[in-house]
């Protein structure tokens, strides 16, 4: 069963929020800077803006028809 583009817009910024909170506790050192938790931050932060693009795309198209 496909996700609607409403959950998977939603996904996508939860993700690009985790993408920008992370950082910002690493900043304040409340988390340790990991390479691997700067990788994930960057990570989560691209994917969740490229599922927002689809997931706009998609919903644009649902509602056009």
């Amino acid at each position: 069963m496909p996700l609607s583009p409403l959950k998977i817009i939603l996904i996508g910024f939860a993700l690009v929020v985790l993408g920008v909170v992370l950082p910002f506790l690493m900043v304040l050192h409340i988390l340790t800077s990991t390479f691997f938790l700067n990788f994930f931050s960057y990570t989560a932060s691209t994917v969740g803006l490229l599922l927002g693009i689809i997931g706009s795309a998609m919903y644009v198209r649902l509602k056009k028809k």
